[in-house]
C-alpha cells in the first residue's frame, strides 16, 4: 500500500497511494523556535547577570559538533549552545584575545541577522544570541563532554578562555507536547559546480525521492536522523543498517502496521514535500527549461521512473530560497579572480579603505544594500570588484549550508480510521561568513581536483546517470 496524502491545515498527512498535491505542503510550526532569536537565552536563565549562580554543566550535554564548533543541548529546555573549537595546539594559551572572540560571534549573528535572514527568509533562519558564560562553567563542561566527542574529532579542543557562546534553539526538539517525540532530518548541502547549479533550477519529484533514498543507505556524515533530539541515523560511530532504521520510524506510519517498503516511501515522501513546501500561492519557481535531457540506459532509475516532466523549483520552498543566492555566484571561481585580484591590489595600496569597503563587515543592512546594488557590467570600480566579491562570498555560504526538517507528529481521523500526519517546520542553518580569502583557497582547490581529472582521465565516455553532476566538497 503506497501513500495517499491529504490537506490538513498546517500539516501533512499520510494513509494510503502515491505523491502529494502541491495543496499539501505547507510551512507550519510557526514562532516553535522563534525563542532562538534575540532574548531566546533570557528567556531560560534571566538576565546574563544571573548565569554566574544559574548555569550547572550537569544539565547540559553532548550534542555535536563540526569543524569549527562544539553544541551542548539543555536537558530539559529546547535550547542549545554553540562554543567555538581550537587546535590542540592552542590548548594552552588562546589564539585569540576574549574580545576578537566575541567580535567573531557578533559577525555570525550580524551576517545570519542582517544578510542571509533577509535573503533566504526569515522563517527559514534562526540567528541566536551571544552570551558570557562563567569560565568555570566552560570549563567543567569541556571536561564533561570531553569523553562524548569522536575521536577524529578530538584534534581540536573547546574554547574554554573567552566563555562566548551562540544560544540557539534546540531544533530537534521542539517544546510541544506529542504522543511520539518528534523526528528531525539534517540534510548537509555540498558546494557544487556552476554547471551543477544550472541543471537543478529545476525539480523532478522522483529523482529527489531517489537521492534522498540513497542518501539513508550512505549518509556519509551529510544525512543524520534525530528521533527526539537523539541522532539514531546518520552518526559516523554510531550506525543503523535501514532496516533498524524504519524499525524505529515504524510507529510514525501506517499506524505501526507497514512494511519496511511501505515505511520508506512514506517517510521519503514526506521528507520531499517538507523540503518543497511553500506558502505562495501560483508559484512559477525559479524558471530556465533545460534542452537536450539525456537518459543513460545504464542508469539505476527506470525510464519510467525518471519520465515525469521537472516542474519549476517553488521560489519560496527552501530550496528554492538557497538555490537563489546560490545563484548570487555569476562568475564561477575563474571569472571572479580577476576581480579578486583587484580588490587585494588596491588594499595593498590603500589599507584603511579596508574599514570603508566593509571587507570584514561590518555586517549591516549597508553590506547587504551594496551587494544588492551591484551593476551588472564592470565598470572597472574597485566598489564592483568588492561587491562581486562579496556576493560570491555569500553564494558560498548558502551552498555549504545544512537543511533542518523537523517533523512533528500528530494523529487525525478521517472516515473513523486513523492515519499518520505531520506537522513540520524547515531551518537553514551554518550560515557563518565566508573569509575573505576563501576564494583563493577555492581557487587552488579546482586547480588540484581539475589536475586530478587530467591526470586519471581516461578519455571521453556517456554519462552513467542522468544529469549526473560532480559535487566537490573539501575534506
Amino acid at each position: 500500500m503506497g501513500a495517499e496524502w491529504a490537506e490538513h491545515p498546517g500539516c501533512l498527512a499520510v494513509s494510503g497511494s502515491s505523491a502529494a498535491p502541491a495543496a499539501a505542503r505547507r510551512q507550519t510550526l510557526p514562532g516553535y523556535f522563534s525563542a532562538g532569536r534575540p532574548g531566546g537565552f533570557s528567556a531560560v536563565y534571566g538576565s546574563v547577570m544571573d548565569l554566574v549562580d544559574k548555569m550547572d554543566e550537569n544539565e547540559w550535554n553532548y550534542h555535536g559538533e563540526g569543524n569549527k564548533s562544539l553544541v551542548v543541548s539543555h536537558v530539559q529546555m529546547s535550547r542549545v549552545l554553540r562554543l567555538l573549537k581550537y587546535s590542540s595546539e592552542d590548548a594552552e594559551n588562546a589564539p585569540q584575545t576574549t574580545e576578537e572572540t566575541f567580535r567573531q560571534m557578533e559577525n555570525i549573528v550580524d551576517f545570519s541577522n542582517n544578510v542571509m535572514s533577509p535573503l533566504l527568509g526569515d522563517k527559514f533562519v534562526h540567528s541566536g544570541e551571544v552570551v558570557k558564560l562563567p569560565l568555570e562553567f566552560v570549563r567543567q563542561l569541556s571536561i564533561k563532554v570531553q569523553h562524548h566527542r569522536p575521536a577524529w574529532r578530538c584534534d581540536k579542543v573547546m574554547d574554554i578562555y573567552s566563555g562566548a557562546a551562540l544560544c540557539l534553539p534546540n531544533l530537534t526538539t521542539p517544546s510541544i507536547p506529542t504522543h511520539n517525540p518528534p523526528l528531525c532530518v539534517e540534510i548537509k548541502l555540498l558546494s557544487s559546480s556552476r554547471k551543477g547549479l544550472e541543471q537543478h533550477r529545476r525539480r523532478n519529484r522522483q529523482r529527489m525521492y531517489f537521492a534522498i533514498k540513497h542518501l539513508i543507505e550512505e549518509p556519509q556524515n551529510n544525512f543524520k536522523i534525530f528521533k527526539g533530539g537523539k541522532c539514531i541515523h546518520g552518526d559516523r560511530d554510531e550506525m543503523l543498517s535501514v532496516s533498524s532504521l524504519l524499525q524505529k520510524l515504524r510507529p510514525y506510519f501506517s499506524c505501526g502496521n507497514g512494511r519496511n517498503k511501505t515505511v520508506l516511501h512514506d517517510f521519503i515522501q514526506v521528507l520531499v514535500d517538507s523540503l518543497l513546501s511553500s506558502d505562495e500561492e501560483g508559484d512559477e519557481g525559479v524558471e530556465r527549461r533545460l534542452e537536450g535531457r539525456m537518459v543513460c540506459e545504464a542508469s539505476l532509475c527506470s525510464t519510467e521512473f525518471l519520465r515525469t516532466d521537472p516542474q519549476p523549483l517553488p521560489r519560496d520552498s527552501v530550496l528554492g530560497r538557497i538555490l537563489q543566492v546560490q545563484l548570487l555566484d555569476s562568475l564561477d571561481i575563474e571569472g571572479l579572480l580577476p576581480l579578486y585580484r583587484r580588490v587585494e591590489q588596491y588594499l595593498h595600496h590603500f589599507p584603511k579603505e579596508r574599514s570603508r569597503l566593509q571587507i570584514d563587515g561590518p555586517y549591516d543592512k549597508a553590506f547587504l544594500e551594496k551587494l544588492q546594488k551591484c551593476p551588472a557590467e564592470d565598470d572597472g570600480s574597485i566598489e564592483y570588484a568588492v561587491a562581486k566579491v562579496q556576493q560570491y562570498r555569500v553564494a558560498m555560504t548558502a551552498k555549504d549550508c545544512s537543511i533542518m526538517v523537523t517533523l512533528v507528529p500528530r494523529r487525525d481521523e478521517e472516515d473513523g480510521s486513523e492515519r499518520a500526519a505531520f506537522s513540520f517546520s524547515a531551518s537553514i542553518l551554518d550560515l557563518d561568513p565566508k573569509p575573505q580569502d576563501g576564494v583563493r583557497r577555492q581557487q587552488r582547490l579546482d586547480h588540484r581536483v581539475v589536475s586530478a581529472y587530467l591526470r586519471d582521465d581516461p578519455g571521453p565516455s556517456p554519462p552513467l546517470y542522468p544529469e549526473c553532476t560532480l559535487l566537490i566538497h573539501p575534506v
